[in-house]
């Protein structure tokens, strides 16, 4: 396996050596978890994929990270550490293209996901910079507005797609947020799939089944090994 040189912790599974042209997965995690939270998925991800799971550069506690801080206000309206995010998506942009590049794997190989505050990660990182990658995998995340003004131009998003899915009784991010997405992606030239299921802000069978089928159909439809 290559050793790769990165700007953050993670842990890594390499793609089925019978692979002739992998792809890459970039997993992030949520706010208060570490790189060890997604990681469990990965023997579960289709076998071109060569998996990597990021640790949050921001320390909230022992083994607890985020991507960028946040606060929660009397309306419930939520205050994001603005610095941090930009560092953070700005990093990430860098180690997903620098990973990809030691692997070989070029930009239309690459996805990035993640859950809740790292699926936030995942779809900023698509809509900012979509050159440096194919697609993006959010799970209960949502759009920040801080984001919003930096999308790239539409016609940068052709042959780009987005899974977002969503608890439909999450109490933590609602599901309000998925539709925005949704919504915001039906305006530009992306192939948008997923859906809202039955839970709270989990990752319950049913919908990683259905991302997990997702993945394997980027890379059927590109003709992969």
């Amino acid at each position: 396996m290559t050793q790769l040189h990165l700007p953050f912790k993670f842990l890594e599974q390499a793609s089925n050596p019978s692979v002739r042209e992998p792809w890459l997965l970039v997993l992030m995690h949520g706010v208060g978890s570490n790189e060890q939270d997604l990681f469990g998925l990965a023997r579960l991800m289709p076998p071109q994929f060569h998996v990597l799971s990021l640790r949050a550069p921001y320390v909230l506690s022992p083994d607890a990270y985020a991507w960028f801080e946040f606060q929660v206000l009397a309306d419930g309206e939520r205050r994001i550490n603005e610095e941090q995010e930009r560092e953070s998506r700005f990093l990430v942009g860098e180690m997903v293209a620098s990973a990809a590049q030691q692997l070989g794997v070029p930009p239309e190989r690459v996805v990035v996901g993640g859950f809740s505050q790292g699926g936030i990660m995942a779809l900023s990182l698509l809509l900012t910079q979509p050159a440096k990658v194919r697609a993006a995998m959010v799970w209960h995340g949502r759009l920040l507005s801080q984001v919003a003004a930096h999308i790239a131009a539409p016609g940068a998003f052709e042959g780009k797609a987005l899974w977002v899915s969503h608890g439909s009784a999450d109490n933590v991010i609602p599901p309000s947020a998925a539709q925005a997405t949704r919504e915001l992606a039906r305006s530009l030239p992306l192939a948008l799939s997923g859906a809202d299921f039955p839970g709270g802000h989990e990752i319950r069978p049913a919908e990683l089944q259905g991302a997990l089928a997702w993945l394997q159909s980027l890379g059927s439809a590109a003709g992969a090994s």
